[in-house]
């Protein structure tokens, strides 16, 4: 039985079930989930992540890395951890380039890498078997030691499922999946309200059929993340597409080799998102104690040497490397690509300013 098939016999069952319900047996279910039976990354999967388009990304995420290490005054022992880490690409070349210019950073570092996926563990393994540096598997935040924390994590945040609320007869219920007899899945409004205070301050004059999302499992894992830093110290860096302001609409996307397709058309087949709410992230983050700062990832690489890296890389080379340089440069920092959409969120504890954000 297909997992459209046994989440049309549930809904028949018990009812229509939550976005985010839906979003997690669509990512998440054992025999049937995308993030369980598919291979997503890379350019013969459904999307390509940053750290695929170009070693540049985690070799600067390695830069940031070392001065967060440094700012945090050079702790003789402290945990580098990421979570959700694909194939291991990002940490790969973070370690590469972080061993090159610190080799004290890497003698202090325990890596921790927390993923759920025993087949993405055993991918990332074997991406990063050649370094030498004490790598260690976790399955969650909390296993991790009570040591000063360097954490990044790259579109970790819209894979966590998120609520959509809709307007209706003036006020927000809940958006939920439904079947009809045909078997085809649909939206409909649930009866499930949300409390007006967790609501943008225009929701009164929103139109009806407006869509808010909210997503209280990433919180979670913010305050999870931040309580961490605040106790022990620390540093964090989230990569991932969203807004930095509240406000409305319906962000709720499926991916399947790199177009977009119907949401509800294949459940457990396509990638299934919304953007993050890095406001609301922020905001999880500072009830914990910590400082929050947040640019777009295209200002974020320009900051950290983006340009020159570039270039160092294409000094000698072919005019074809220095084509594909350029093209990687416009895919990670144009405006037009992933530098505007995606945003940078850092997380410190209170005594901590890393670099490019600005000190608040």
């Amino acid at each position: 039985m297909s997992l459209k098939q046994r989440i049309i016999r549930q809904i028949e069952t018990t009812g229509p079930i939550s976005v985010a319900d839906y979003m997690a047996l669509c990512l998440f279910d054992r025999d049937n989930g995308y993030y369980t039976t598919q291979e997503p990354f890379g350019r013969s999967g459904d999307f390509i992540t940053a750290p695929e388009v170009s070693q540049m990304f985690g070799e600067l995420i390695g830069v940031w890395c070392v001065g967060a290490w440094q700012a945090l005054g050079s702790p003789q022992q402290f945990s580098l951890c990421e979570v959700g880490p694909g194939r291991g690409t990002l940490m790969n070349d973070l370690l590469r380039t972080a061993g090159k210019i610190s080799p004290a950073f890497m003698k202090a570092a325990k890596v921790i890498m927390v993923e759920l996926s025993e087949r993405l563990t055993k991918i990332q393994q074997e991406a990063l078997a050649q370094h030498t540096a004490d790598i260690e598997w976790r399955k969650t935040i909390a296993e991790i030691p009570a040591n000063p924390l360097i954490l990044v994590a790259n579109e970790l945040f819209d894979a966590i499922p998120s609520r959509q609320y809709v307007k209706s007869n003036g006020r927000f219920v809940e958006r939920m999946v439904s079947a009809d007899s045909e078997g085809n899945l649909f939206f409909a409004a649930g009866s499930g309200s949300l409390e007006k205070a967790l609501l943008p301050g225009s929701s009164d004059t929103a139109a009806d059929g407006s869509i808010f999302e909210i997503a209280p499992a990433r919180n979670a894992l913010m305050h999870q993340i931040a309580n961490h830093i605040c106790r022990e110290r620390g540093a964090a860096l989230l990569v991932d597409y969203g807004h930095l302001e509240q406000g409305y609409g319906d962000t709720l996307q499926a991916l399947s080799q790199h177009r977009p397709i119907n949401a509800l058309s294949t459940p457990g087949a396509a990638d299934i998102t919304t953007h993050v709410d890095f406001h609301s992230l922020a905001q999880s983050a500072r009830a914990e104690g910590c400082k929050s700062s947040a640019m777009t990832q295209g200002d974020f690489l320009i900051a950290m040497g983006l340009l020159d890296r570039a270039g160092a890389l294409g000094q000698g080379k072919s005019p074809d490397v220095q084509e594909q340089l350029h093209i990687d440069v416009e895919r990670l920092a144009g405006p037009t690509e992933m530098g505007t959409l995606f945003k940078v969120l850092c997380i410190t504890d209170p005594a901590t300013h890393t670099f490019p954000f600005p000190t608040k």
